[in-house]
């Protein structure tokens, strides 16, 4: 199994273990310990923007209401929705990216959203340059939605849809 890791960093040879600083629950503080941090090939889309980018991306699961998908998903056959303020639009369809393949069998799964880690350093086996980030979602059967803020979306957590929030820090007024 191939596993991945995006970056604007064309030149990555190795991945050393990285220190995190984010609030976690308790049991998994372990996570803010040196990692090195990798995404599976299903959930890879959630990654490509820029790497300040905030986003919402949400998919449905097997419990997933009619109503919830229709909603947030709409009537197209796709795979996820990815929810970009329009502030990052131009950024994102002029970013570049690095998908770097790394070797599955040194990291281990979280079972989280396609989440992998591992607690020593890794070298990637390739490395492929994204330079249309759009057509790369459209490939992978996300649809992306230009919104003017994502807080009106905070309630996709409240939904039988899975939805993963990504640098939402960084959106406009998500921590006021």
């Amino acid at each position: 199994m191939n596993l991945y890791h995006f970056s604007g960093d064309p030149d990555i040879r190795r991945f050393d273990p990285r220190a995190g600083s984010s609030v976690r629950p308790q049991g998994h503080e372990w996570l803010n310990d040196p990692l090195v941090w990798a995404i599976d090939e299903w959930h890879s889309p959630m990654y490509l923007f820029p790497r300040e980018c905030p986003r919402i991306l949400v998919w449905p699961l097997p419990g997933t209401t009619t109503a919830d998908r229709d909603w947030w998903m709409g009537e197209l056959p796709v795979r996820m929705v990815a929810y970009l303020e329009g502030a990052w639009e131009e950024r994102w369809r002029s970013g570049v990216l690095h998908r770097y393949t790394l070797p599955g069998d040194a990291f281990e799964c979280l079972h989280d959203a396609g989440m992998w880690v591992c607690r020593g350093p890794v070298s990637p086996s390739s490395v492929q340059r994204i330079t249309d980030l759009p057509r790369a979602l459209r490939e992978s059967n996300v649809e992306v939605r230009i919104v003017p803020s994502l807080l009106p979306l905070r309630g996709a957590w409240d939904t039988t849809l899975h939805a993963s929030g990504i640098r939402l820090r960084n959106a406009i007024g998500w921590d006021e």
